[in-house]
């Protein structure tokens, strides 16, 4: 017989039923029958291994559900996923004993402290509890209270001591500091709320007033952008026509910005092929005049009472006066180059793109009068150059340069060279003496310090280049005789409606029709 099956068979005796019943009795037990192969199979010892864990670690098993504790995906034949998972379990008892010190320091404290350095997070464990959010996101806040609260009508809380009003100071600078978050993102405030500072109700207005200005001229220079001539940089409407001047073969290239000023901005080009009814020189220069009407608002004056112009001035936009300027320029310059005066040479004009003849040699402009230094034989050359262009300016081009100076004269090939003529008036402007006065003026005083013994006085310069004998022991006479003449041609051309070409001593001057 088998000693298994023997071994396994139920007691045959009348009293097995009474001691399967009683609770006294020894137990019956029972063996599992098993064979060889299952004892030896891999799949029940880790079945087995699995259960003894079960047992020793019940609490991970329930609460942790991540990929590295579930029995699925988990070897836990490992020793070093064993040590992996006792210290998961250390380092969250630990953020949990943080936690709770945090708390306990803060309490309802309006400064608060953070023990986020010192956590232990682990990559794979950043997600393992629910309840556990950010400290940043649940810090307290000292400019908001954590329930809403109504001001009540009195304006004040509190007794005795205790007692707040409205018009706290603290108060009031807070929720100052906290209004800042409402301006403009360009208007930068800091972390004032981190800083507990506490801004009065004069200084806020004063940052709210000025974030409003700042965020009106953001707005406005934006709109400014797309049509207007910047420093160094030309609007769309500008690139197009030096384009169009590229494409039709007037220039060849368009190398870079020369020169900058007040009014415009010159640009240095190569001369494309010539036609048969213009010549185009090797090298152009481009003055580029800004769209922008700060730089015109007080130089009206230059314009609005020249009777070339005067008709046109007031029919058209505000913003046509620049091109304008332009085309004075142009009428200027020729007037000059017919008189045999050094200028430049007008090429084309399109609109308020003005194209002249390069003054200076591969690419290098030539330099201004107040930049070059000349000797002594040079600058009384240079000198007695400009007192003969002068002469020729006023007399054949009936013309006065009004902005004649250091700054718009070049040295070029050993002689002087006129430039910028935009604002350039007739001797018949209501200013136009006055204009001429203030050239001789600069004139004088730029050769008088360079060195140069025979240039005259302004009032001497003056005499000579108009013509007058004006006889003024002192400037201010002198410049009063100077307004009585520009007033007498102002008035005679009111009542009679024609013009003085030109002042004489007796004060009778002659007078010709429109």
């Amino acid at each position: 017989m088998d000693p298994v099956g023997v071994a396994a068979a139920p007691d045959a005796g009348p009293g097995s039923a009474w001691r399967s019943k009683c609770p006294w009795g020894a137990p019956n037990t029972t063996s599992i029958s098993c064979s060889l192969a299952d004892v030896m199979s891999e799949q029940l010892a880790k079945e087995l291994q699995l259960e003894e864990e079960n047992a020793a670690f019940p609490e991970v098993v329930a609460v942790d559900e991540g990929p590295f504790i579930t029995g699925e995906n988990v070897d836990t034949s490992s020793d070093l996923m064993l040590a992996q998972m006792l210290q998961m379990e250390f380092d969250r008892e630990y953020d949990a004993q943080l936690r709770r010190e945090e708390k306990k320091i803060n309490g309802d404290s309006k400064v608060s402290i953070s023990f986020e350095n010192y956590r232990k997070v682990h990559p794979y464990d950043s997600d393992s509890s629910e309840d556990e959010v950010d400290w940043q996101d649940t810090r307290h806040d000292p400019y908001r209270a954590d329930k809403p609260t109504t001001t009540p009508r009195r304006g004040f809380v509190g007794k005795g001591k205790d007692i707040t009003t409205k018009h706290d100071e603290v108060v009031c600078g807070r929720k100052n500091t906290a209004r800042m978050e409402n301006f403009a993102p360009e208007f930068q405030v800091g972390d004032g709320i981190g800083m507990d500072l506490k801004l009065s109700n004069q200084v806020f207005n004063a940052l709210k007033q000025h974030a409003y200005s700042e965020e009106r001229r953001s707005a406005r220079l934006h709109e400014k952008k797309e049509h207007s001539t910047a420093e160094k940089a030309v609007d769309p409407k500008t690139r197009l026509l030096l384009y169009k001047m590229v494409n039709a073969g007037m220039l060849e290239t368009i190398t870079g910005c020369i020169s900058t000023g007040k009014e415009s901005v010159v640009f240095h080009a190569y001369g494309g092929n010539a036609t048969e009814d213009k010549v185009i020189p090797p090298e152009c220069a481009i003055k580029v005049f800004k769209t922008t009407l700060n730089e015109f608002k007080n130089r009206d004056k230059y314009i609005k009472d020249d009777y070339r112009f005067k008709d046109r001035f007031s029919k058209l936009n505000p913003r046509k006066i620049i091109r304008m300027w332009a085309e004075k320029e142009m009428h200027n310059l020729t007037r000059m180059q017919n008189a045999g005066i050094p200028c430049p040479q007008v090429v084309s004009l399109k609109k308020h793109v003005l194209v002249m003849s390069f003054i200076g040699q591969d690419q290098v402009p030539a330099p201004k009068l107040k930049d070059v230094t000349l000797s002594s034989e040079d600058m009384k050359k240079a000198y007695y150059q400009i007192l003969n262009m002068m002469q020729q300016l006023y007399e054949e081009c009936n013309l006065v340069h009004a902005d004649l100076s250091e700054y718009n004269m070049l040295w070029h090939d050993g002689k002087v060279w006129l430039i910028d003529v935009s604002q350039s008036v007739e001797p018949t402007h209501p200013h136009g003496l006055e204009f001429l006065f203030r050239d001789c003026r600069n004139v004088s005083q730029f050769f008088q310090k360079g060195g140069v013994a025979e240039a005259l006085n302004e009032r001497e310069l003056f005499n000579a280049v108009s013509g007058l004998n004006i006889t003024a022991d002192n400037e201010v006479d002198f410049q009063a005789e100077i307004e009585a003449l520009e007033k007498m041609n102002e008035d005679h051309v009111q009542n009679h409606g024609k013009k003085l070409s030109m002042f004489s001593s007796d004060g009778d001057p002659p007078i010709y029709d429109e």
